[in-house]
C-alpha cells in the first residue's frame, strides 16, 4: 500500500519481578507480600514471583529476564518503611547498601548465570523494622507496600518506553 508507513515490531521484554525474602521473619518477607500484589495484577506484561529465600532455584527464571525488578527488605539506614529504589545492580557491587539480608545475595546469584547475556536488574528496597519470627509486616513497612507497587510499575513502564518507543 503506497504511502502508508509499516510499523516495526518489536517483541515484548521478558520482565521478572522477584520477590525475594522469609516470610517467617515479619519485614523480611515484605518482597514475597508485594510480589503478591503484583501477582493479583492482570497486567500481562511481566511474571510476577516468590522466590523468597531459594535463589538458586530461581537461577532458571534470572537466565530467562531480559529486566528483572528485584523487591526485598534492605537495611541502609533509613526511618524503617522508608522505600529505596536503586536502579542498576551495578550500585550495589561494593557500595554501601547491601542488596539483600540472605547468605546468597542476589548479585551473587546474578553473577552465577550466563555471563554472554546481562539483563537490565532495579532494585526495590524497604527498610525493615521488626526482623523477628512473624507472619505479618510492621505498620511502617505495610504502610509502604502502595509506594513499592507504584515505584514498581513506573520501573516497568520505563522498560516498555525503551523498547516501544
Amino acid at each position: 500500500m503506497a504511502g502508508k508507513k509499516r510499523r516495526r515490531r518489536t517483541k515484548k521484554p521478558k520482565i521478572l519481578i522477584a520477590g525475594l525474602g522469609n516470610l517467617l521473619l515479619r519485614d523480611d518477607g515484605v518482597g514475597v507480600h508485594a510480589v503478591r500484589r503484583f501477582q493479583k495484577s492482570a497486567d500481562n506484561r511481566y511474571r510476577a514471583v516468590e522466590v523468597g529465600c531459594a535463589v538458586l532455584d530461581a537461577l532458571h527464571l534470572l537466565e530467562w529476564a531480559e529486566k528483572i525488578l528485584l523487591i526485598d527488605a534492605m537495611k541502609a539506614g533509613g526511618s524503617p518503611g522508608t522505600v529505596y529504589w536503586v536502579p542498576s545492580i551495578e550500585e550495589l557491587d561494593g557500595g554501601p547498601v547491601p542488596a539483600s539480608l540472605h547468605e546468597l545475595s542476589i548479585v551473587q546469584a546474578l553473577r552465577m548465570i550466563d555471563q554472554t547475556r546481562s539483563p537490565e536488574v532495579s532494585i526495590i528496597g524497604i527498610e525493615p523494622e521488626i526482623i523477628d519470627y512473624g507472619l505479618d509486616l510492621s505498620p511502617s513497612v505495610e504502610a509502604a507496600l502502595p509506594l513499592v507497587l507504584h515505584t514498581g510499575e513506573k520501573t516497568i513502564e520505563k522498560w516498555f518506553k525503551k523498547t516501544f518507543p
